[in-house]
């Protein structure tokens, strides 16, 4: 098994690389960008001008729908809309497409790659998302329940009503674990961790994809615990369980553990940047480059 690529952050000028280096061939893959939670395409302006400076005639699509407070709707009614929007960009690009999702973003476009058949992303970049779960007393948590503390959450969240609410359709309390499995209805289903008659065909349709990169770092300030960007999380002494060892890993429900056997996941850590400026400040050390595409060890990620 190949040992996913770990990349702890390079210049600016590196991003260029992202966009410049790579095979040449006529024209470039569309960028579809999935936003996070209490924001929307707004937010990508500067990052979706940057790409098409930089590779004029590039097509970037970030996805307006469930933007600011509207994120909070239930996950799997924004993962339909999301993939009715995201295939009907697809349906144009025959030789597929990327797909940079950011914090909630990120599970949103985990949930369409499993539900969407023959689907055509080449790329899937989880950036700063709480792939594992989310558990902690961060900003966030205080604008949607201003007067709970991350151990109380779990009374509202694994609840009909909480359900309704997309932060709780991925907080994990790791205190609570039986709770969260029987409560649910989103993150165990995506995880396998609660069994179900899709989860043969959602694996399938997830490892369509030919490259994973998974973007996180410890000054974050959101994802908690933030090596829930990798998929690792806590136990119930909250201590992290690396990604590879967890049981969704070892046991290859969603096709984790292929993908690194495949030698198609990039980690990427990255320390100095805020929850806020992995898309918006390009002064910070932006790690999007994080491809180990042969033995030349050039580490890029190329967007053709």
């Amino acid at each position: 098994m190949k040992t996913p690529q770990i990349n702890r952050g390079a210049p600016v000028s590196m991003l260029l690389l992202l966009l410049l280096t790579g095979v040449c061939i006529n024209g470039y893959k569309p960028v579809i960008i999935v936003h996070g939670i209490f924001d929307g395409p707004k937010q990508f302006e500067t990052l979706s001008s940057f790409i098409t400076k930089v590779h004029p005639g590039t097509e970037v699509s970030v996805i307006d729908l469930y933007d600011n407070m509207a994120s909070l709707k239930p996950l799997w009614r924004q993962v339909r809309d999301f993939r009715k929007a995201v295939d009907s960009i697809m349906q144009k690009a025959p030789d597929g497409v990327h797909l940079l999702c950011f914090s909630q973003g990120g599970l949103i476009c985990r949930a369409l790659l499993a539900t969407l058949p023959d689907h055509n992303v080449h790329s899937f970049i989880s950036l700063s998302s709480p792939q594992a779960g989310q558990y902690g007393d961060t900003d966030y948590l205080k604008w949607v329940f201003p007067d709970c503390m991350k151990k109380t959450v779990f009374r509202i969240c694994y609840n009909r009503f909480g359900q309704k609410v997309s932060i709780c359709d991925y907080w994990n309390d790791p205190h609570q674990r039986s709770r969260f499995l029987q409560s649910n209805s989103f993150l165990v289903m995506l995880n396998g961790e609660r069994p179900h008659s899709d989860m043969k065909v959602w694996r399938e349709n997830f490892l369509r994809i030919k490259k994973l990169v998974l973007i996180g770092g410890p000054d974050d300030g959101v994802i908690t615990p933030w090596q829930s960007s990798h998929f690792g999380f806590y136990n119930n002494t909250e201590s992290i369980v690396e990604m590879r060892n967890q049981d969704f890993y070892r046991n290859d429900i969603f096709g984790l553990k292929t993908l690194d056997a495949r030698g198609d996941m990039s980690v990427c850590v990255h320390s100095g940047v805020k929850h806020v400026q992995w898309h918006s400040n390009f002064t910070y050390h932006i790690p999007f480059f994080c491809y180990n595409h042969d033995k030349s060890n050039t580490f890029c990620l190329t967007l053709y």
